[in-house]
């Protein structure tokens, strides 16, 4: 299975390969021509709606679209419960109708099961339908996004399956959509005739001839299988005649069972190296932190046992491919090795390992990691909003009627009014581009997948912190004495005497009425020269003068007042209007931010997406990309002191 959008966080969907969508099928009997005796039972049934469906093992909804569905053959097996043993018959015609999928064909098995379904229609019992299908590719559609599918417009967060590939579809008796019918003609019960065979107004559309096709058509397809079984296999033998393979499938399978099994396909213990296990390996070579909370210790433990001196680029491309049905033993074929990795050279749906999500996570991982461990400080003293696209979006600050006032004898409420001061701000993206190449892959590094996608994440994290304190710093327009939140003066140094200067500017704020704000500042944001002093300012019970003044207060009339926050740009030379003395009071961001993030449908880290590489080149590409805004906000929110005359 490949994601075309893999999520990034919690919000990421990873779904189940084999995808059963249950619905609603209700049955009726319905009489056929020609002898009853010999006649057999006919179904139609209307198997998915085309709708979103809660499917079991994947997070959100989901939405099989109708137009990447891969039919291999008109002839698919038809179960009862998705139990291979439980044949109930074989379709004969499956199409898609207005964005639906109908599905004919007749109840061929002698199984108890057929028989149980057979019976319980004539009963009238309400059986429903499930098509199991197995996922190639889905794509993962976020909250306040729309897509286009089977004709609909559908919104997110959602998982749509673009390609797959129809295995099989079984009676249920409890599906989960009560929109899809399904019928079942027929005139006995499988196994004996039927003395009492019910007729319906229904007609259908088989006659004798037909039915005598089908059942050449069958006897050569039976013939089929068994010669290119020869008698090796009879277990695969069995299941194709059993569920209605071809003889395409049936070659495929003795193809992969023929091909020699590596030794190294297995854990300890002969547990399975899956993609959980290789993603395990990769960060444990890598030594990422906190993979203890990533991985199952039942994961950890067989990636650390089986690859015990760490897992190498090809190693991990070998272990891929040998999922997959590759049976060379070394990387001397790297194309074919490539190939098999991918699922390029893999019947689909019978890959089992997908390298690109691999490759994606653990990138995605490191990123993160390198994202993270650059200065963050902007995050404690902004507000945080979430934009759905890259239009300039806008607030209003409620001003002059904002007070509430006396109601009336009748009840009436005054409304407040939206004034004329408004707050905008805009995402636009910041991306880059990594590449997995030949020599990458020659020199056996799988620092190109987490070294370099750390560094990539270190770089995107010095974005986000030059782009907003660029913005911040640059606020001679913003901080102004007109405005009476800007301290000038020998006394503004940071201490006790100029923090109170600066508390007493910022609780004398008022609105554009003249009246207080009522916002109390909460955070004392510094550079790192007086970041000592800031932290005294917060911690300290007491300040004494060591002056000839005998008289002095030594208790500190501040002490657990302002939250301190220290950022290193704030005394850079290189950014507009810094300063190694100045120092900023703040409110809480929640309460009246100075200053905003957008985030694109708020994913405040960035994002990496890999897909598969023009194959002449060998390789892999990912990018990386975070949509992100930064813009001052309301003057009232902070109080600016210089520090200095």
């Amino acid at each position: 299975m490949k994601s075309t959008n893999p999520p990034t966080n919690a919000m990421l969907d990873d779904g189940p390969r084999m995808l059963q969508i249950a619905a609603t099928a209700n049955l009726e009997l319905l009489a056929e021509g020609g002898d009853p005796a010999r006649t057999l039972p006919r179904f139609r049934m209307l198997a998915y709606t085309g709708a979103p469906m809660r499917v079991s093992g994947w997070r959100y909804p989901v939405i099989l679209d109708l137009a990447g569905l891969s039919i291999p053959s008109q002839a698919r097996p038809i179960r009862f419960g998705h139990d291979p043993l439980s044949g109930v018959g074989h379709s004969d015609t499956i199409r898609i109708e207005e964005g639906q999928l109908v599905a004919t064909g007749i109840v061929s098995r002698d199984t108890p099961a057929a028989r149980e379904v057979v019976t319980s229609a004539k009963n009238g019992f309400p059986w429903q339908a499930s098509v199991g299908a197995s996922v190639e590719e889905f794509e993962f559609v976020k909250e306040g996004q729309t897509v286009l599918v089977n004709g609909r417009q559908q919104s997110g967060p959602l998982n749509v399956v673009r390609k797959s590939i129809l295995g099989e579809i079984s009676f249920v008796d409890l599906g989960a959509d009560g929109r899809t019918s399904a019928s079942v003609a027929a005139n006995r019960s499988i196994g004996e005739p039927d003395m009492n065979p019910t007729t319906s107004t229904e007609p259908t559309s088989a006659t004798s001839e037909d039915i005598r096709a089908e059942a050449v058509a069958e006897s050569q397809r039976v013939a089929s299988i068994r010669q290119v079984c020869g008698g090796r296999f009879p277990d695969i033998e069995l299941q194709a005649i059993r569920d209605g393979w071809d003889e395409t499938r049936c070659e495929l399978e003795v193809l992969r069972r023929s091909r020699p099994q590596p030794a190294m396909v297995h854990g300890s213990g002969g547990a399975p190296v899956t993609r959980h296990v290789l993603e395990a390996a990769c960060m444990l070579t890598a030594r990422l932190d906190g993979i203890d909370r990533m991985f199952e210790p039942q994961t950890l433990d067989i990636a650390a046992r089986r690859f015990r001196g760490g897992i190498g680029l090809q190693e991990l491309l070998l272990e891929a491919a040998w999922a997959n049905g590759y049976s060379g033993r070394n990387f001397r074929d790297q194309r074919v090795v490539l190939e098999y990795a991918f699922g390029r050279q893999v019947e689909a749906g019978f890959s089992t390992v997908d390298i690109g999500g691999i490759l994606s996570n653990v990138a995605n991982k490191f990123l993160l990691d390198g994202f993270f461990s650059v200065e963050r400080t902007w995050r404690n003293i902004c507000a945080v909003r979430n934009v759905s696209d890259f239009k300039t979006v806008t607030s209003y600050r409620l001003i002059g009627k904002d007070q509430y006032e006396s109601v009336a004898p009748g009840g009436e409420l005054k409304h407040g009014t939206l004034g004329n001061e408004t707050y905008s701000n805009k995402a636009d993206t910041f991306g880059l581009m990594l590449s997995i190449d030949r020599r990458d892959i020659i020199n056996d590094d799988l620092g190109a997948i987490t070294t370099v996608p750390r560094k990539l994440g270190r770089g995107s994290g010095l974005k986000i912190n030059d782009v907003f304190w660029t913005i911040f710093m640059a606020n001679s327009d913003f901080f102004t004495a007109p405005r009476k939140n800007y301290l000038v003066g020998a006394d503004t140094a940071l201490s006790i005497d100029g923090l109170t200067k600066g508390e007493v500017a910022f609780m004398d704020q008022v609105d554009t009425d003249n009246k207080p704000i009522g916002i109390m500042p909460a955070i004392l944001l510094v550079p790192t020269a007086i970041s000592v002093i800031g932290a005294q300012l917060y911690k300290s019970l007491e300040f004494r003068d060591n002056t000839s003044n005998k008289q002095y207060v030594i208790t500190n009339p501040h002490q657990n007042k302002f939250r301190v926050e220290v950022s290193r740009y704030l005394g850079n030379s290189q950014y507009t209007g810094s300063s190694s003395k100045a120092w900023y009071l703040l409110a809480e961001p929640t309460d009246l931010p100075v200053i905003e993030v957008a985030f694109l449908n708020g994913q405040e880290s960035p994002t990496i997406e890999s897909a598969d590489a023009d194959f002449n080149v060998l390789g892999v590409a990912m990018r990386g990309f975070h949509d992100f805004g930064v813009a001052l906000q309301d003057y009232r929110g902070g109080v600016k002191g210089r520090g200095e005359a």
